[in-house]
């Protein structure tokens, strides 16, 4: 089978085992180390915590991202500003 085409826009994730994550929908990588990842994408900052974590494959022009290591929590913070980062929105007022 071959891979359809995806909506960038869609936001939707796929996890295997808490040790392998796709993330689709994914406009921006803002910070990332062996802890924390932090993902902006079409729904709102993703938040990721977890040991040993690495981006292992990074194509912004269709939206993906895949995450591996151990993730041990993931999170959410909705963008109370239509489309604006809420934390830049807060560091700018």
């Amino acid at each position: 089978m071959g891979e359809e085409k995806r909506n960038p826009r869609e936001h939707w994730i796929q996890m295997t085992d808490r040790e392998r994550m796709q993330i689709f929908g994914v406009t921006d990588v803002l910070s990332f180390d062996e802890e924390n990842v932090t993902v902006d994408t079409t729904c709102g900052m993703l938040f990721l915590k977890g040991v040993g974590l690495h981006v292992g494959r990074l194509n912004l022009e269709d939206g993906e991202v895949a995450i591996e290591g151990h993730i041990d929590a993931v999170t959410y913070a909705d963008s109370m500003d239509s489309g604006k980062h809420p934390l830049l929105a807060r560091l700018f007022r």
